[in-house]
């Protein structure tokens, strides 16, 4: 029999075998099964070495990716919008960077990366949804995504009461053209407007069979808003989920409407696990409620190749 002394030594040795285990339990499978990246994390890179960095981002762990428009096939007014602002930006690529949807599949074929959603515009959704349903459905992707509404189309509550019917037609159009339509929120509609929420207004005049939803973590915490109240309270409408963290809980200096008032944040983005944001709980509650798409998004973030890794290391110890 193992006597006292005996004992205590073994106990001592698995206390400390047990310290060096990672928190997750070499048996315990992890939170997330697969995690994607936005492509406007890093477009700079992929537009002057698109097989690269695809190759690096396999590397790195990520198996899928989100696309960003415009493409060939959007509307020649957001193609237009796009010239004006690439300017600034500081790169032009966007959409297959120069490549054809088959080529584009290829590559991404190469690297181990699937596509489950493509960020577009809402003149393409209204006016060139075969098209873009044709683009998707030949990447395989299932979800087309509006990132934002046109500020003139959201300036009262009338505004998203249309835009509302506008989603459930584009979500028609979409689901017969053999994919889904979501839309991705910013920090505008989280605040009251003459005693409503627009955000809620619009999606409870929404069909939820038509209209599903991706949500941005960073903007729903700037825009005010509780990302575990808006998961339980619309259960399976939130399918994908841009994962962002906060270095320090912030607001907009207004009500998180124009993009003046996005990139004034930007610097306090920060790799997943580095902020005050509580990943595990929200990450934990979007699964539960239906979100089967996770997608690490740090808008133009330097040094890439660095930060994304620390992103990714994270999340994969939930």
């Amino acid at each position: 029999m193992l006597n006292r002394r005996g004992f205590l030594q073994n106990a001592a040795v698995l206390s400390a075998f047990g310290a060096l285990l990672p928190k997750r339990s070499f048996f315990e499978a992890p939170l997330l099964n697969k995690i994607g990246i936005q492509f406007f994390s890093l477009p700079k890179l992929l537009e002057n070495d698109l097989k690269g960095t695809l190759a690096m981002l396999s590397k790195i762990g990520y198996q899928e990716v989100e696309l960003y428009g415009p493409y060939t096939f959007s509307t020649q007014a957001a193609q237009d919008r796009w010239k004006t602002v690439t300017p600034s930006l500081g790169f032009s690529g966007s959409g297959f960077f120069g490549h054809s949807a088959k080529e584009m599949k290829s590559l991404l074929s190469d690297a181990g990366l699937s596509v489950p959603s493509m960020h577009t515009d809402l003149d393409t959704l209204e006016h060139s949804m075969d098209k873009l349903c044709e683009g998707a459905r030949s990447l395989g992707a299932t979800y087309v995504v509006l990132p934002s509404i046109p500020e003139n189309r959201r300036k009262t509550l009338d505004d998203y009461k249309k835009m509302a019917e506008s989603f459930n037609k584009v979500g028609e159009a979409a689901k017969k053209s053999g994919v889904s339509f979501a839309y991705h929120n910013h920090g505008y509609g989280l605040t009251e407007m003459d005693g409503k929420i627009p955000l809620e207004l619009m999606l409870d005049n929404t069909d939820p069979k038509l209209v599903f939803l991706e949500m941005d973590l960073f903007w729903t915490t700037a825009g005010g808003a509780d990302p575990v109240a808006l998961l339980e309270k619309y259960k399976n409408r939130y399918k994908l989920m841009h994962v962002k963290d906060m270095s320090k809980k912030m607001r907009f200096s207004g009500d998180g409407g124009n993009s003046t008032q996005w990139i004034e944040l930007f610097p306090y983005m920060t790799t997943a696990g580095n902020g005050v944001l509580d990943l595990k709980n929200i990450l934990t509650k979007a699964k539960a409620s239906g979100v089967n798409h996770f997608i690490v998004e740090q808008d133009m973030v330097a040094e890439p190749e660095i930060a994304l890794k620390k992103s990714i290391d994270y999340l994969k110890t939930l």
